[in-house]
């Protein structure tokens, strides 16, 4: 084995690219058979919860999952103090509170909803620019977690404590981004070529990002089937779908960025498979806020 000199280390055996790749490949499978054993896990406990629930332990239980993206966005600013830790989170708690006394503040809804489509929107300039001087500012990373963090629990504790369809609705939106997220990861890894962001994400491929959205224009599809949309309203619902999945790279690209800043792979190792808890619901940040917003701006949804 060469070292930086070229020459080879004493008392190891050389080591042919033959013998590096069927390793590779054994430890790609492994990771997928986790990363498909913890959503086995995970999706039926999710839709008990997002179905049966009450919605005052369901945004308890959703808080708690928030609050571990806090904690883990302690490494992506990052904070190295315990104080500091400590004090983010609590700061958290105390801001997740403020937002379930007010969720029912339908006129504060679509401020929120509204103001995080744009936070999204402006996010793609950082993604472009991932050197910018700012980029690399704790107190704008530091922001930036309430930013990302907030209106989509938000959005999903309305949504869940309106009744009606809001429950189903709710889960179309985690169904629809799950089955982007699965589509791109899966058409990337066959037919990936050209890089969508490689100086953030290398590993995500144009050709990815079309799979997850024709995965997610099919979502949309059965979901305005079900809800019973038709003509105008159908096209609307379902235009809204395929550009929320589309927002969701979004909040992909912009952890992936915020990680990649810190030399970090994945922002914790509490899901075999999938990494931290911002590693699995970055995409719903995006997400979530967006559909909402222009779903109550078209009327399509009436808290």
């Amino acid at each position: 084995m060469p070292n930086a000199s070229g020459k080879r280390w004493p008392g190891l055996p050389a080591v042919s690219a033959d013998s590096v790749i069927p390793a590779t490949r054994w430890s790609s499978s492994r990771v997928l058979r986790l990363r498909i054993l913890t959503a086995l896990l995970l999706i039926p406990v999710t839709v008990v919860a997002v179905l049966y629930l009450a919605p005052v332990w369901f945004a308890a239980l959703t808080a708690l999952v928030v609050l571990l993206g806090f904690h883990e966005w302690n490494r992506l600013v990052p904070f190295q103090a315990l104080h500091l830790r400590l004090g983010f989170i609590l700061l958290g708690a105390f801001y997740l509170y403020a937002l379930w006394t007010s969720h029912a503040d339908r006129d504060l809804l679509r401020v929120v909803s509204a103001g995080a489509s744009l936070w999204w929107l402006a996010v793609i300039a950082w993604i472009l620019s991932p050197d910018w001087p700012g980029g690399r500012n704790p107190l704008i990373k530091f922001a930036a977690a309430f930013v990302s963090l907030g209106p989509a629990w938000l959005g999903l504790v309305a949504l869940k404590a309106a009744g009606g369809r809001g429950p189903e609705l709710v889960l179309f939106l985690l169904v629809l981004v799950w089955v982007a997220d699965s589509m791109a990861y899966f058409t990337g890894r066959l037919l990936g070529r050209h890089r969508l962001a490689p100086a953030v994400s290398p590993g995500k491929t144009w050709e990815g990002v079309i799979g997850g959205l024709a995965g997610a224009l099919a979502v949309a599809m059965i979901g305005a089937w079900h809800f019973g949309w038709s003509g105008v309203q159908w096209v609307q619902f379902v235009s809204v779908g395929v550009t929320a999945a589309a927002i969701s790279v979004v909040g992909d690209l912009f952890i992936s960025l915020l990680k990649r800043q810190q030399h970090l792979k994945d922002t914790s190792h509490l899901l075999p498979g999938h990494g931290g808890v911002l590693d699995r619901i970055d995409s719903l940040l995006a997400a979530v806020p967006w559909a909402l917003g222009w779903w109550l701006w078209l009327g399509l949804v009436v808290l």
